[in-house]
């Protein structure tokens, strides 16, 4: 029987992975995380890859400057001075899910 309505709720575009995964990385996108985390937790939530790529295909223009802005909410504007500190915002950054070579771009540039 839950097949049953599972099935007639798809068959009504009433249930739509699709939807689910543009709704699901338009509030991450909205919270600072970046695509390696949405990524992830897409994958965890049962989103085939491709999905994945799709949905986060829009918004690749964007990561380097919602990087920016998740670093300078968090740190300000100020770069860092000593090497102990870049490497506490590279991490930061990347538990946030932002590959480490657009980190290292915003860091060290």
């Amino acid at each position: 029987m839950i097949e049953q309505v599972l099935d007639d709720l798809t068959t009504a575009s009433l249930l739509s992975d699709g939807r689910f995964a543009e709704s699901f990385v338009e509030s991450r996108v909205r919270k600072g995380q970046g695509p390696l985390r949405i990524a992830l937790e897409l994958r965890e939530r049962g989103i085939s890859q491709f999905m994945i790529d799709e949905v986060l295909v829009p918004y690749e223009d964007q990561w380097q400057q919602l990087l920016g802005e998740v670093h300078d909410a968090k740190y300000g504007a100020i770069r860092a001075e000593s090497n102990k500190e870049l490497a506490k915002r590279a991490r930061f950054l990347e538990s946030r899910g932002f590959p480490s070579e657009m980190i290292r771009r915003l860091l060290l540039d």
